[in-house]
């Protein structure tokens, strides 16, 4: 009997999910973008992972560069996270207002096919530097696929802002979330059968194809993005927005709904980073070999995108579709706090292992698209600009910061370094409330708005 119920449950679900995309044809194509864009990321994050923990630090560093560190008493491979983390942080400085020129600039149609383009062109260069063995390959592409997953995923959720309303975000988004977490999974398969066979550098082959995908997927869903904007008589995302390139920036220190937003990733990051580098702190004396470690993280992996798809495909959208965002932005930090404070008390690897796989998997299934249907009310400047650099320099300032905390509370134990994780926890969730009271007074998108220009203040009174 329990079978069959399954089996009724299984069918109905999947019934539910045909008729979305029968009444929303824009989901489909955007169910593949989303597949794609992370199959090719995760296809891609090993090689990541074995370039960033490799033994032959001339394969990470160019050699002009260690023989810099080592004229000044530094060893650059006992500081490779930490110096990769600096970069990052200062790439993305620096990138900021280049990504603000190009979408202040440019139409849609073009800046969109441009970012994605130059994400397979510089694959096809990372092709040719590992086919011949280039020293200072793996900092190279360490740096570069932080900065494509960060871009390339900011860029995705704002568009999906300009194709779909709020209502259907909140219906759809947790099925294009699901979309994702497949390719995640299916990111690691790909690679663990392929490449020993074809080698390192045919992986980016692969991942170039995958992106490949995604531009085609864009090109699908820009009519339908027209259609919306033209049927709520907003301002059309195929003309260049204008703007200060600089304008997301400012706008997240002008507006309080930005600020509380960008508080609340900071301090998400933040608890993220300190478990993080705590659970790696824990393993390296729980576990005694390497291949002890890998086991215990693959499996924890797993765990997380298993749960993830399980919450997104059962949960999400019924959750938001009934209640709005309020349950998905607030019981992460619910769990995280009562997750935090066990672990203060009794920090063992197996409650790290549990509370790691309950945080990271309520941010992919409830924060992060609870968050991105605040983008759907809003005006464009404020999704292609201010949501950027949120997840972007915001995001990576906060990654950096905490790396640094990490290192100094580390040295007072596990349990100063988790205490200090449950403050975090509560300012996260304070801020997540507080953005709830300010995403409140956005208003109601059931009459269209005309205008939608660039978004700045009162952009809030602006689809």
């Amino acid at each position: 009997m329990s079978s069959a119920n399954d089996h009724d449950a299984l069918a109905g679900r999947a019934a539910r999910f045909r008729a979305a995309l029968a009444e929303s044809p824009p989901l489909l194509w955007s169910f593949l973008y989303f597949f794609c864009l992370l199959s090719g990321y995760y296809v891609l994050r090993p090689v990541r992972e074995a370039m960033a923990a490799s033994s032959d630090v001339e394969a990470v560093f160019p050699p002009a560069m260690i023989a810099w560190f080592a004229d000044r008493g530094v060893a650059l491979g006992e500081f490779t996270l930490q110096f990769i983390f600096t970069a990052v942080f200062l790439i993305m400085l620096l990138l900021q207002p280049v990504y603000g020129w190009l979408v202040s600039r440019f139409a849609r149609r073009v800046f969109l096919p441009v970012i994605y383009g130059f994400f397979i062109a510089t694959l096809l260069v990372f092709y040719a530097m590992f086919d011949s063995g280039v020293a200072g390959r793996g900092l190279a592409f360490i740096l570069w696929i932080t900065v494509f997953n960060l871009f390339a995923v900011a860029v995705f959720w704002s568009f999906m802002a300009d194709v779909f309303s709020n209502v259907e975000a909140r219906r759809y988004y947790g099925y294009i979330g699901a979309a994702g977490t497949i390719g995640a999974f299916l990111g690691p398969v790909l690679t663990r059968t392929l490449v020993e066979r074809v080698g390192i550098p045919n992986m980016m082959l692969v991942s170039a194809v995958l992106l490949t995908v995604c531009v085609a997927c864009i090109l699908q869903l820009r009519r339908h993005a027209v259609a919306r904007e033209t049927e709520r008589g907003q301002a059309s995302g195929e003309k260049p927005m204008g703007g200060e390139v600089m304008a997301g920036l400012k706008l997240i220190a002008r507006e309080p709904l930005l600020r509380w937003l960008a508080l609340m990733v900071v301090l998400g990051v933040g608890v993220g980073t300190l478990l993080y580098n705590e659970q790696n702190r824990i393993a390296r004396t729980a576990f005694a070999t390497a291949e002890e470690r890998a086991a215990f993280f693959s499996t924890l992996d797993l765990a997380v995108n298993s749960l993830t798809l399980v919450v997104q495909l059962l949960i999400t959208r019924a959750l938001m579709s009934r209640f709005g965002i309020a349950p998905a932005l607030l019981i992460p930090g619910v769990a995280i706090i009562l997750g935090f404070s066990i672990l203060a008390a009794s920090p063992l690897p197996i409650i790290v292992a549990i509370v790691q796989v309950f945080t990271r998997a309520s941010e992919f299934a409830l924060a992060k698209p609870a968050r991105e249907t605040i983008y759907t009310r809003v005006g464009r400047e404020w999704r292609y600009k201010a949501g950027a650099a949120i997840d972007t320099v915001v995001y990576r300032g906060g990654d950096l910061t905490f790396v640094w905390v990490h290192k100094i509370l580390s040295a007072f134990g596990s349990s100063v370094v988790f205490g200090a994780g449950l403050l975090i926890a509560l300012g996260m969730t304070f801020s997540a409330w507080r953005l709830l009271r300010e995403e409140a007074k956005l208003p109601s998108e059931r009459a269209p708005r005309p205008g939608d220009g660039a978004g700045t203040a009162p952009a809030m009174g602006k689809e």
